[in-house]
């Protein structure tokens, strides 16, 4: 099976994937529109919620960042007058490190991915949406600034005008993700932020196009008119975009099959058949391991069944 993911929605369905399926059966297409260089390195902050996932070293308070873990450099940094834009933990940053010297070695992002993914003991297939740099940019009254320093630095707090994602017209699929699609229909669109978590992913050349010849399903990461987390419910809006899980079916609908939305919802499933779709009703707020793994077991049955 094959997942696209951005930050902590998907992860935590992952959560329950990973219970239930083998690892060798789980393909994460990860996001990288947020990723950023920082004090000389190169931060995913997508990939690594998920390497961080499969290696159990998840801070499952924050669904970001390791477990337990320090802030001494940044400290000091800060001491000594010197800002980064994010706080990065000193774990956290061995990671960034170890990939950014790979990168700088002639590595791609996706054999960075691979050798860190081993380096972690984690069997999944876990890999970047792309090897070329690709960029959200968010439009505010104040400016057009990076995702990350709308999400992080400014707390998602200016009013949106649109979103730019910069580069992706003249990026590729990656390599090991074309062949990862050759290989299985199958398909999940995890309840990830689908303007600057998915979309990203689907935008690049020619991924529409392939989804349209897979078994799509995809959860919806809001429930009646907010999303569960994230500032995907602004930027939904400033996208033309009714902020429900009907305009999230109507962003996928090009290549969508099967739609999960909340039981909480009161939107009617039979609305969805107009888009072309099926739609199920399922607990999708994940609040517990126990939770993801229920909902992990109730999509992947839809492709069983559904198909």
């Amino acid at each position: 099976m094959i997942i696209l993911s951005g930050g902590t929605g998907t992860p935590k369905l992952l959560d329950g994937l990973k219970e239930i399926l083998p690892p060798e059966e789980l393909t994460v297409v990860v996001n990288t529109a947020e990723d950023l260089w920082v004090s000389g390195n190169l931060i995913s902050p997508d990939l690594d919620t998920v390497l961080y996932l499969f290696s159990d070293q998840i801070d499952r308070k924050k669904w970001w960042g390791i477990e337990n873990d320090t802030f001494r450099t940044y400290e000091r940094m800060q001491e000594l007058g010197v800002e980064e834009s994010m706080r990065l933990g000193d774990r956290d940053r061995a990671t960034h490190i170890i990939r950014s010297n790979l990168i700088r070695g002639g590595a791609s992002l996706t054999e960075a991915t691979v050798k860190l993914a081993s380096l972690l003991g984690i069997d999944a297939s876990i890999l970047p949406m792309s090897d070329d740099p690709v960029s959200t940019c968010i439009e505010t009254l104040n400016g057009v600034m990076h995702f990350q320093d709308f999400w992080v630095g400014k707390h998602g707090e200016p009013d949106v005008l649109g979103v730019d994602i910069r580069g992706v017209s003249e990026a590729s699929v990656a390599q090991k993700v074309m062949e990862a699609l050759e290989k299985d229909d199958r398909v999940l669109i995890g309840p990830s932020n689908p303007i600057t978590s998915i979309g990203p992913i689907i935008s690049l050349p020619g991924m529409r196009e392939l989804l349209k010849k897979k078994k799509v399903v995809a959860v919806s990461p809001i429930i009646g008119n907010a999303p569960v987390s994230g500032p995907a419910g602004k930027l939904m809006q400033a996208c033309g975009l009714e902020v429900s899980s009907m305009g999230v079916a109507e962003y996928y609908q090009e290549f969508l099959d099967v739609f999960v939305f909340d039981e909480r919802d009161r939107a009617d499933e039979f609305a969805f058949e107009r888009l072309g779709c099926r739609a199920c009703r399922a607990d999708t707020l994940m609040t517990s391991t126990e939770k993801s793994r229920e909902l992990a077991e109730f999509v992947v049955g839809l492709f069983d069944t559904v198909f």
